[in-house]
């Protein structure tokens, strides 16, 4: 049951972003940033997209994505269809990676170490939810302040 759950939460945050991303009205806005807003929202996105590829696709599902961190903050101006297809694209390879577990499958330990101690997996797939949730707010934050 928590396998439908996550997939739903998953699903649900990422069309979220999806559509802040579509909502700003002047795409160059996407890549501003201002006095102590030091990442833009494309860029958080950018690194969203790449997080949850590496440690679920990567890691969980195997689809041989190579995450390359730097580029998620220091690529600019990137198309907001690209970004909404990225997105996309994201939410395709969690739903079929959470689809191919069992609820064992979550009990066992993630396959890396990544917080300096082992953990589950399902506490992880919550935590990169948090993470999820909490850079989307950024997000929601810097489109209202800088997309003017």
């Amino acid at each position: 049951m928590i396998i439908e759950s996550l997939k739903s939460l998953y699903n649900r945050d990422l069309n979220k972003l999806k559509t802040e991303i579509e909502a700003y009205q002047n795409e160059e806005n996407i890549w501003k940033t201002d006095k102590n807003i030091t990442n833009s929202a494309g860029n958080l996105c950018l690194h969203l997209v790449g997080n949850l590829n590496h440690f679920i696709g990567t890691h969980l599902g195997n689809t041989g994505y190579v995450r390359q961190r730097d580029l998620e903050f220091s690529l600019k101006n990137i198309p907001q269809a690209e970004l909404t297809a990225k997105i996309e694209a994201t939410a395709t390879m969690i739903d079929s990676t959470l689809s191919q577990l069992s609820e064992e499958d979550l009990k066992k330990e993630y396959p890396v170490v990544v917080f300096e101690s082992r953990m589950t997996t399902d506490y992880f797939l919550i935590h990169l939810i948090a993470h999820l949730d909490y850079h989307l707010g950024q997000i929601n934050y810097h489109r209202r302040l800088l997309d003017l």
